[in-house]
């Protein structure tokens, strides 16, 4: 790679005025965030669960509690707790409190199946589990597959106010028997317990485990896994840190104490976990727990708590846009739009911008850089077409993907490489993909994108999706971008499959528009207009859906592994 004195940074010109372009990161734990937070701004809400406020000092005192919990458990740092918990008061305080012992949260999915939650759990060696009642069950049927020695149980109905009827709609009556029914479902013995009994007051004085924030995990979080492997990212409390930092410097109109955060996103993606939790909680700001994606309840806590900052996916935004029960004055309070996790669509983007030009900006990251890498510029200058230009002491290049070594000049495609602060230690368990990711501190991010000549990022693809149709490489996307010109086609993914004489094929999934009547011949002229002949699907699908990971992004690997032999058009 080049040496640092000669990467060159176009996109400083876009910088925010007051945004550095270095940062003055302090060696601390995660859990500083948060004891900063109680100490100036004791009374602030910190967390909203269905009308339920937690305030910060009551954050920090069951964040302590909990710790000693684990202290009582015989939990040590470094030791491994799951967390297989939704969007709940929960999720937060067993984080942070794992943090305070100086073990190291690992956040599931409480939607995982059997074989994925085993996995994980296995990979990760995890001691304690902390999981949804919902998820019980799972967990359960693996138990003995695993080395969980302690399991705590908690339920949504746990925070809620009392004498409401809130987060399931649930009358009391019916929260009664449901908990009840808990109580005959989940055994009780020694190895289970209930998230109150690890809120029990403690004798002893909880204090933060002394560790090194540059070498000490303060997460593994397990990569999405599209291209059907899940390998666990280990970030340290630097590596967090550092992107909270990132992100505040960006956000310069930001006010300490004034920010509310709503959170649809789930914490246990990394997305969810930074910018939903961490960057607000270092500003002692309120976030709005919601455990998944209800349009009524969102609409309810636009109007109700009044967010001024909205991360989203693009499909998220669209349905909250969507939704006949929202109002045009309910997304006023909204400062930022934040979007991420998969390509902003140009229609969402326009709907969005409708309600405020300067206000949406595109982001890019990857769980391995904690996992902010670029962002448009906010205020003004956004490009939303594209990913935006690198944070604050954060480096990007374009490389050759078969010669990483060669930088690749600006308009040229080739792979996104980063490096700064963000980027991770390495994955959980296996050395060999780390080498294959890391070297010298840059981070192949494994995505096919282009660099402008002012720094603005787009990326193209994923390097794995790339299409090899004999040599010629042909970016899904691009395929993708004219099918939904025509109107028979509402949705749609292009994927490769095995071809004997060319290597590789293109495939189109097609989810047709109900109006419009599926036509695969139809679909093959219309490519034939715009593309070359190599580009062309020899095949088009029609589906009823497609599949999507809780970041949107569609989960090709799936297709790939359905995609017909060779055929005509289907």
């Amino acid at each position: 790679m080049w040496p640092s004195s000669q990467i060159p940074r176009p996109w400083l010109r876009w910088y925010e005025p007051g945004v550095p372009a270095e940062l003055d990161i302090p060696d601390i734990p995660v859990t500083r965030l948060l004891d900063d937070a109680a100490r100036r701004r004791p009374r602030n809400t910190a967390l909203v669960f269905f009308g339920r406020r937690i305030r910060y000092r009551q954050l920090r005192t069951a964040v302590n509690r909990f710790a000693a919990g684990l202290h009582r458990l015989g939990v040590q740092p470094g030791d491994r707790v799951a967390l297989i918990l939704p969007n709940c008061p929960q999720f937060v305080i067993a984080f942070f409190g794992t943090l305070r012992r100086g073990a190291i949260p690992v956040p599931h999915n409480p939607l995982y199946t059997e074989e994925e939650m085993r996995h994980q759990l296995a990979d990760c060696e995890a001691r304690v589990a902390v999981v949804l009642d919902r998820s019980y069950a799972t967990l359960d049927a693996i138990g003995d597959k695993v080395a969980v020695e302690h399991v705590v149980v908690t339920s949504l109905l746990d925070f809620l106010p009392p004498l409401k009827r809130l987060a399931l709609r649930l009358p009391l009556v019916q929260m009664r028997e449901r908990r009840a029914k808990l109580t005959t479902e989940v055994p009780s013995d020694a190895g289970l317990l209930r998230f109150a009994e690890m809120q029990r007051p403690s004798q002893r004085r909880v204090r933060q485990y002394r560790l090194d924030p540059a070498k000490h995990l303060a997460a593994i979080q397990y990569t999405g896994g599209t291209g059907g492997e899940h390998k666990g990212a280990m970030l340290t409390h630097r590596n967090l840190i550092a992107n909270a930092y990132q992100q505040q410097a960006w956000d310069t109109a930001g006010r300490d104490g004034g920010e509310v955060t709503l959170a649809v996103l789930p914490l246990f993606h990394s997305f969810g976990l930074v910018i939903c939790m961490i960057a607000p909680v270092m500003r002692a700001g309120t976030v709005v727990l919601l455990p998944r994606y209800n349009s009524d309840h969102v609409v309810k806590a636009l109007r109700r708590h009044r967010p001024t900052i909205f991360p989203g996916v693009p499909r998220l935004y669209d349905n909250v846009l969507d939704s006949p029960r929202l109002d045009p004055g309910d997304l006023d309070s909204v400062r930022i739009f934040i979007s991420g996790g998969s390509e902003l669509p140009p229609a969402t983007a326009d709907r969005l911008e409708v309600l405020g030009g300067d206000r949406l900006i595109q982001a890019y990251g990857l769980t391995e850089a904690s996992p902010a890498v670029l962002a448009n510029p906010l205020g003004g200058g956004a490009r939303n077409t594209t990913m935006g230009v690198p944070l604050p002491m954060t480096d990007a290049l374009i490389v050759d993907p078969d010669e990483p070594t060669r930088v690749l000049p600006y308009g040229e495609p080739g792979e996104l490489v980063v490096r700064g602060p963000q980027v991770f230690a390495g994955y959980w368990n296996a050395p060999l993909a780390t080498a294959q990711a890391l070297s010298k501190g840059w981070l192949r991010t494994g995505d096919i994108a282009v660099m402008d000549e002012i720094g603005f990022v787009t990326v193209l693809e994923r390097r794995r999706d790339v299409i090899k149709v004999s040599g010629f490489s042909v970016f899904p996307s691009e395929v993708e971008e004219v099918l939904r010109r025509h109107p028979a086609v509402f949705d749609c993914a292009v994927v490769s499959a095995r071809d004997e004489r060319r290597g590789e094929r293109a495939v189109a999934y097609v989810v047709e528009h109900p109006a419009y009547p599926f036509s695969a011949d139809e679909l093959h002229r219309h490519c034939e207009r715009f593309l070359s002949h190599y580009k062309v699907p020899t095949a088009f699908i029609p589906c009823t859906d497609l599949p999507r990971n809780l970041a949107g992004k569609v989960i090709r690997h799936e297709l790939r592994e359905g995609a017909s032999q060779p055929s005509p058009r289907s």
